[in-house]
């Protein structure tokens, strides 16, 4: 093997990683943004739930008059 297919290779092998290392990077940001839509949900929900409670406390304590 000469030279100049020894660095051919050594570009293709580095091409190579370079991309798997940006897809995975992009994986890794998909599922970042995934999680933080979940939190925000789950939280808008509990939220929710907590304003429903109050809401009925108040109506069965007369406190909303």
């Amino acid at each position: 093997m000469d030279s100049q297919n020894i660095s051919y290779h050594a570009g293709q092998a580095k091409g190579q990683t370079e991309e798997k290392a940006s897809n995975m990077a992009d994986k890794a940001s998909s599922a970042t943004q995934s999680t933080k839509e979940s939190i925000q949900e789950a939280g808008a929900h509990m939220q929710a739930k907590a304003r429903d409670t109050m809401d009925s406390v108040k109506e069965a304590t007369g406190m909303n008059k």
